[in-house]
């Protein structure tokens, strides 16, 4: 559970960032491929240039 909660954090952040949108075949392939990287990859990585906003 503590992982997909992860997961989504990670997602919504790749769809802000890349201006993804979800109906989109192509934007859905690209976060199945990050899915897989951060369930069973080395991890999913933020986009280049990435800043997480302040707390």
């Amino acid at each position: 559970k503590e992982a997909w909660q992860g997961w989504l954090k990670h997602q919504t952040m790749l769809i802000n960032e890349y201006r993804l949108s979800p109906i989109d075949p192509k934007s859905r392939t690209f976060l199945e491929k990050q899915m897989e990287a951060y369930f069973f990859g080395d991890g999913a990585q933020a986009p280049e240039g990435y800043v997480p906003p302040a707390p």
